[in-house]
């Protein structure tokens, strides 16, 4: 049964009315990006048909590597409308990631997350290959990707191969993330995920450890509702004292889109947030 305030609280698009011309603006800055820099576009990580990922590699080749998740609540989007996040980064001298996914229904979030964590095990060893620096791979996400960031930190790396003495996210931004997808069960969003309360918390960063220690930054657009600013409360809350860095960031005058944005803004706090840390 759908629960009607949950409903509301997490229907993005029903509170942003406009929201097909800003999926317009992405497409037009992100094929604006695509004729400016040219990328390595669509390398399979995986055996699924989405299972791809682009990069976006600059002239210095031991230089950072930051890693995008798009949105869609595991079932729409694509990686090529959020290519131009990856601008401002590119210009700073960073290597860009764009993951793509298969999506729901055709996969289960399970397999989903499986995915994910593929994605991030091709980028950490073809770093030597493609040239950025393996110590230091930043994630980010939102909506959506910002629970698969949290599920990315709460994996127990040595069990996909990794080495077990070395943290090998670097750093990790959650844009608007969803972390208690119990909360999502009782909504219209479930009817392609398909989730019950246990299968909703065992994938839930909220209820899982973080496995990999780094600085994490949460944050919400100041706009959004009370659904998504909770979301990040809770995880702080509970996540916050097992990681050695978490920072809460509030986007003033920020939507559910709009906020992801500001990864292209190079003044705004979390442009800043995110070049400090591979700076560091």
């Amino acid at each position: 049964m759908i629960d009607p305030e949950l409903d509301k609280f997490y229907n993005v698009r029903a509170a942003i009315p406009d929201y097909m011309n800003i999926f317009a603006e992405w497409e037009r800055r992100a094929a604006e990006f695509s004729q400016t820099v040219s990328g390595m576009l669509d390398l399979s990580y995986g055996v699924g048909e989405r299972a791809k990922l682009d990069l976006y590699l600059g002239e210095n080749k031991d230089a950072p590597l930051h890693v995008f998740i798009h949105g869609g609540y595991w079932q729409a989007m694509d990686k090529s409308q959020s290519s131009f996040l990856a601008n401002a980064f590119w210009d700073a001298g960073v290597n860009v990631a764009m993951l793509g996914y298969d999506l729901c229904p055709a996969v289960t979030l399970r397999e989903l997350t499986e995915e994910i964590r593929q994605a991030f095990v091709w980028l950490w060893y073809h770093a030597g290959e493609h040239g950025y620096d393996q110590r230091k791979i930043q994630i980010s996400g939102h909506s959506a990707g910002g629970h698969l960031v949290g599920m990315l930190l709460a994996t127990d790396w040595p069990s996909y191969g990794l080495p077990a003495d070395v943290n090998p996210i670097h750093s990790a931004i959650a844009i608007s993330g969803l972390f208690d997808l119990t909360q999502l069960v009782p909504t219209s969003i479930n009817n392609k995920l398909g989730l019950d309360i246990d299968e909703a918390k065992s994938l839930s960063p909220l209820f899982v450890e973080p496995q990999n220690i780094c600085p994490l930054l949460l944050v919400v657009g100041g706009d959004e509702s009370s659904g998504f600013h909770q979301q990040s409360d809770d995880l702080e809350k509970v996540w916050g004292v097992k990681l050695k860095q978490l920072d809460r960031m509030n986007a003033a005058n920020c939507h559910h889109l709009s906020v992801v944005a500001q990864l292209a803004a190079k003044e705004s706090p979390l442009f800043q947030w995110a070049m400090h840390q591979l700076k560091s």
